[in-house]
């Protein structure tokens, strides 16, 4: 076992974590979020075309006028994804597009992907992927108020949206795309973060009870360390994992890795560093926890 003193660190870990969060709220409120075409509706049209390049599609699609054209290569040699803003019916575009395509371009080209989202159906997935995160926000709360004390569930809490607030202001800052994987990538993040605090939380709980007389910050570092080698060894193995995704996985699972990886990371530090210190700040103590187990059990 470790016996690092981490409670010496709380305040300027807190510290860093308020300006973090707070950074990261203004980035996603003023800058905003680079919502894909599942959230804003449009076409996504996937193409293989040997001896052409990026730009030469792209000069192609601006003479037609569609608005904001994204081109970009991914996976092997040749491919192409384009990505076409939504602009009144985009299914009579699609026609278009692929002949202006065949055209211009002196080469073969295998349309091998073609996907139109309508203003409806984004607006409707976009409700959805924010509705699914609050339930499970929502879910997560209920099962640690039941499974331990309240002070236990706002910590968790705290730290759930600590993590989802930082991932998405990283990817506001860097104007990453938000698409239905990121969504995945960020529910996922959610149990991840939860089930590192569980582990933590638990041990301080059983602590609390064998040294009845240690403050708070001592158990909560005894905790910790307790249970730092099972974090360390969950955290590096599943970030091996992503790392390989995010370097072999090609540009469809890119975002979803690099998503999953900072949440991970974030997810690992806030479990140490900020949900174990909201119990210091609540004072909580074994005759805490003895008189809510006394309101439950008469």
């Amino acid at each position: 076992m470790t016996n690092y003193n981490f409670s010496s660190k709380f305040k300027h870990a807190n510290f860093l974590s308020a300006i973090l969060f707070f950074i990261s709220i203004i980035f996603i409120i003023f800058k905003g979020l680079n919502y894909g075409i599942d959230f804003k509706g449009g076409t996504l049209i996937e193409l293989r075309s040997n001896n052409t390049e990026a730009s030469l599609i792209r000069d192609v699609l601006k003479s037609m006028d569609l608005g904001d054209v994204n081109v970009k290569k991914f996976g092997k040699e040749g491919d192409f994804l384009i990505k076409v803003e939504q602009k009144g019916d985009n299914n009579k575009l699609i026609p278009e597009i692929k002949k202006k395509l065949s055209d211009n371009l002196n080469s073969d080209i295998n349309f091998r992907r073609v996907e139109n989202v309508g203003p409806k159906v984004s607006t409707e997935l976009l409700q959805s992927g924010i509705l699914a995160i609050s339930l499970s926000l929502a879910a997560m709360l209920f099962y640690i108020w039941v499974r331990f004390e309240w002070q236990f569930s706002i910590g968790s809490i705290i730290a759930l949206f600590h993590d989802v607030g930082i991932t998405l202001g990283i990817f506001s800052l860097l104007s990453l795309e938000i698409n239905l994987s990121i969504i995945a990538a960020v529910l996922t993040i959610v149990g991840y973060s939860m089930n590192d605090t569980v582990v933590i939380y638990d041990r301080i709980r059983e602590n609390l009870g064998k040294f009845h007389k240690q403050d708070i910050s001592d158990i909560a570092n005894l905790s910790i360390n307790e249970t730092l080698a099972r974090t360390i060894i969950t955290s590096v193995t599943t970030l091996l994992a992503l790392f390989s995704i995010f370097i072999l996985g090609g540009e469809i699972l890119r975002g979803f890795s690099f998503a999953m990886i900072l949440g991970v990371l974030i997810g690992t530090y806030s479990s140490i560093f900020v949900a174990s210190p909201i119990l210091k700040y609540f004072k909580v103590s074994y005759k805490t926890i003895e008189k809510e187990e006394e309101k439950i059990v008469p």
